[in-house]
C-alpha cells in the first residue's frame, strides 16, 4: 500500500487499481484496465477480420504464445525494475550474451555447466549494473545503455560473429522447444515464473519495498529502507531474467547468438508499461505486463497476417512505444 499526494498536496492511499483520498472517495486509475481493453478490443477485430487466416486456429494461438513467452519473462522482471523508479536498456543484449556463453558451455562441458554459464551471465551483469547505479550514483539509463553495448560487443567476440550450435536434446526440451501434453514449454515457464513474480511484488517485504522505494525514496529511506539495496536487487533480478530468457532463445532456436534480443528492450518496456505499471515508479503489476507482452504479441501477428512487410511492422511496434509512453505520465505530470 502507497501514501501519494496530489497537486493540491492532499494524501491519497494507493494499491492496485484504486485510489482511496483522504476524504473519502475512490478513484480507479484507468490505466490500469487499458491492457485488457486493448488486448480483447485488438484480438476481436484481428479475429473477425483474419477468420479466413487462420488467426483463430490452434497452431496459431500456439504461435503467439511461443512468440510473446520470452519477452513476458523479462517483462516480468523489468516491472521490478520500473516500480522501483529505475530502468534497464541493457536485457536484449544480456539475451544475446547468455545464449552464447550457455551455447559454448554446453558444448563443451555439458548441460549443467551450460545453465550455470547462462545464469551466471546475469548474475554478473546484473551486479554490475546494480552496483554502479545504488551505490555509484550513476542513473540506471546511462549505465543499462552502456552495458547494452557492451555485452552485444562481448558476445560478438566470445562467438566469433558466427552461431553457436545447440544440439543437447534434453537443453532443447527444457529450454525452449518441448512439450507437456499440448502445452508448450515456454508457456509453462510464463506461468510459474509469473505466478513466482506476481506474488513476490504483492504479499512478499520484498515487493513491498520495492513499491516504497519507486513510490518515494526519500520517504522509504526514512522508513527504514534500504533503497540502494533494493535497487540493487531489482536490477539483478532483471538481468537475471534476462540471462533465462537467452537461454529459452538458444533452447528454442538450437543456436546461441549475439543477436537474438536484439531490440527487446524496447518491446519489454513497451509492454511494462501498457501492463499498468508507472514509468516514474511506485505502482506496477506483473500480470499486467505479461498481457501487455501478449498484446504487442497478437498485433506482431496480426500485422504478419495481413501482408506487411517488416519495415511496416517496426513503424507499428514505434507507435505502440509512443503510446506506451503516453499512458504511463504521471498524473502529477
Amino acid at each position: 500500500m502507497l501514501r501519494r499526494t496530489d497537486g493540491s498536496g492532499t494524501a491519497a492511499t494507493q494499491q492496485g487499481p484504486l485510489a482511496i483520498t483522504r476524504g473519502g472517495s475512490i478513484v480507479s486509475d484507468w490505466r490500469q484496465y487499458v491492457v485488457y481493453i486493448g488486448f480483447a478490443l485488438i484480438f476481436v477485430i484481428f479475429a473477425i477480420t483474419l477468420s479466413d487466416r487462420g488467426f483463430l486456429s490452434a497452431n496459431n494461438l500456439l504461435n503467439i504464445a511461443r512468440q510473446t513467452a520470452i519477452i513476458a519473462i523479462m517483462a516480468m522482471a523489468m516491472t521490478f525494475v520500473l516500480c522501483a523508479g529505475e530502468i534497464d536498456l541493457s536485457v536484449g543484449a544480456i539475451a544475446g550474451l547468455a545464449s552464447v556463453t550457455s551455447g559454448l558451455a554446453l558444448s563443451r562441458y555439458g548441460l549443467a555447466p551450460a545453465i550455470a554459464a547462462g545464469l551466471c551471465t546475469g548474475l554478473l551483469v546484473g551486479a554490475v549494473n546494480g552496483s554502479l547505479t545504488a551505490w555509484i550514483g550513476i542513473p540506471s539509463f546511462l549505465v543499462t545503455l552502456g552495458m547494452m553495448g557492451f555485452a552485444r560487443g562481448l558476445g560478438m567476440w566470445m562467438s566469433g560473429t558466427s552461431p553457436v550450435p545447440v544440439i543437447d536434446d534434453t537443453f532443447i526440451a527444457v529450454f525452449g522447444s518441448g512439450n507437456i501434453g499440448p502445452v508448450p514449454i515456454l508457456v509453462l515457464w510464463v506461468v510459474i515464473l509469473g505466478a513466482l513474480a506476481h506474488t513476490a511484488l504483492r504479499k512478499t517485504p520484498f515487493g513491498r519495498k520495492i513499491l516504497a522505494t519507486g513510490g518515494g525514496e526519500t520517504a522509504a529511506r526514512y522508513s527504514g529502507i534500504k533503497t540502494r539495496t533494493v535497487k540493487f536487487q531489482a536490477l539483478l533480478l532483471t538481468a537475471t531474467a534476462a540471462s533465462v530468457a537467452g537461454m529459452l532463445y538458444a533452447g528454442r532456436l538450437h543456436s546461441g547468438r549475439f543477436q537474438l534480443g536484439e531490440g527487446d528492450e524496447l518491446s519489454v518496456i513497451a509492454a511494462v508499461v501498457l501492463g499498468g505499471t508507472s514509468l516514474f515508479g511506485g505502482a506496477g503489476t506483473v500480470i499486467g505486463s505479461i498481457v501487455g507482452a501478449l498484446l504487442i504479441g497478437v498485433i506482431n501477428n496480426g500485422l504478419i497476417l495481413l501482408g506487411l512487410d517488416f519495415s511496416q511492422q517496426l513503424m507499428a511496434r514505434g507507435v505502440l512505444i509512443v503510446l506506451a509512453v503516453a499512458l504511463g505520465r504521471s498524473q502529477r505530470a
